[in-house]
């Protein structure tokens, strides 16, 4: 098992975001959190992650943790090269590890992963969206991750570059075998990506499945979400 949270809260400002929310990922799963804007999704990552503390629970992880951010967050001075081998040279428990040739070979190897051999000169300014979503998947699998996060993976992006990156994130499960999470609102990505589906609303677990329970939509939290209803349990939150 490599995530399990156990009820788990965080409060913002007196408004309590994640609401006793208790869950597990094993190695070579995927999670997909869902839920309409504001209910919390983004914040679980960040928590799991370590990038804001919690206020009570537990979050138990075994292994290195990688996030994939929303937009790419490649840095736009450094070539693809020096984006993806940043933590071999920068982490002080890596930075010595390997030689400059490992590190090429290692940078190469990840780019070839991901369908980009070839592209280490190009910057960021230089990439499709599609492509710079690839080279940040690259970027997070280079030190070898036991868990892989990503932030709404195919936002911004076309209905065949989205295709592509789920088709990626379900390579990167195969060939990692992390424990994946992948926070969306798309349903082409769950249906494609997850083993499982966490619905979230008001930071409260309203449903826990398969993507093939969440389409049957036996509860009107499905029903309204995989239809997009306006009408139902569950209001439009702000941000």
């Amino acid at each position: 098992m490599s995530i399990e949270v156990k009820n788990l809260i965080k409060i913002f400002d007196r408004n309590t975001v994640i609401d006793d929310l208790s869950f597990t990922v094993n190695n070579g799963e995927i999670l997909a959190i869902i839920g309409f804007s504001g209910s919390g999704k983004s914040t679980v990552l960040k928590l799991i992650s370590g990038l804001i503390p919690k206020d009570a629970g537990e979050i138990i992880t075994t292994g290195d943790i990688a996030m994939v951010f929303q937009y790419s967050a490649l840095i736009d001075s450094l070539n693809v090269f020096d984006n993806i081998s940043f933590a071999l040279r920068e982490r002080k428990d890596l930075r010595k590890k390997y030689t400059h040739e490992q590190v090429k070979s290692i940078v190469r190897e990840k780019l070839a992963l991901v369908g980009l051999a070839g592209i280490e000169n190009k910057f960021p300014s230089e990439l499709s969206g599609g492509m710079q979503k690839r080279v940040s998947f690259a970027r997070a699998i280079v030190t070898e991750p036991e868990i892989l996060l990503y932030d709404e993976p195919t936002a911004g992006l076309d209905p065949m570059s989205s295709t592509l990156i789920e088709d990626y994130i379900v390579r990167l499960k195969q060939e990692t075998h992390a424990a994946s999470i992948v926070v969306t609102h798309q349903m082409s990505t769950i249906t494609r990506t997850a083993d499982k589906v966490l619905m979230l609303y008001g930071g409260k677990d309203v449903f826990y499945g398969t993507p093939d329970e969440l389409c049957r939509q036996d509860t009107p939290y499905t029903r309204q979400f995989v239809s997009a209803d306006l009408e139902g349990p569950m209001k439009m939150l702000k941000e």
